[in-house]
């Protein structure tokens, strides 16, 4: 018990302080911090924090499925997954998105306007806000598509054959896995 009231003492002692650290920050430079976690759009961690294990989910399901069902089963259960995987990141995205915007003021805010000088900040603006910066990151899927396919062409004669011996030790992994 004295231990849980120590545990509320320093949680409370620390959101007062953060709370008094906000206050003190000018006006000039929360406007700052504030376009810079508007401009780097931070509050999609929740997003791709749902996105990674749901995908994960939907891999693993498609893997299951593979060479267990006939095409058609294995094609209208994986339909279903896909719907299903959709409509949890569409119920679950809101509510990681909301506690984010609740969470940000409080814990990367502070810490922006601690460890940046207002100089620094309008830097950081100048890059985020940067047509430069526009140009290639609206060209990073096709450099990465390019750089795949071209890599994928200089070694599928050495990976396509290691990839279908995989395949084929996982396959029978599997087969004696699930044989009774």
């Amino acid at each position: 018990m004295k231990r849980f009231a120590v545990t509320i003492m320093v949680a409370s002692t620390l959101v007062a302080g953060a709370a008094h650290a906000a206050d003190a920050i000018p006006p000039a430079k929360q406007a700052l911090v504030n376009r810079v976690l508007q401009l780097w759009q931070i509050d999609t961690i929740g997003q791709s924090m749902l996105q990674a294990p749901v995908g994960d989910a939907v891999q693993q399901a498609r893997a299951m499925l593979q060479g267990r069902a006939a095409p058609e089963k294995r094609d209208a259960a994986m339909a279903d997954i896909v719907g299903e995987a959709r409509k949890f990141m569409e119920e679950t995205t809101p509510i990681a998105r909301a506690s984010a915007d609740k969470l940000i003021p409080t814990t990367v805010a502070p810490l922006l306007a601690e460890r940046f000088t207002e100089e620094e900040l309008k830097q950081m603006v100048a890059i985020l806000e940067s047509p430069v910066k526009k140009k290639f990151e609206a060209m990073v899927p096709e450099l990465q598509k390019k750089l795949g396919e071209s890599v994928a062409a200089d070694t599928r004669a050495v990976i396509d054959p290691k990839l279908k011996g995989l395949q084929e030790r996982i396959g029978l992994r599997l087969r004696a896995a699930v044989t009774p």
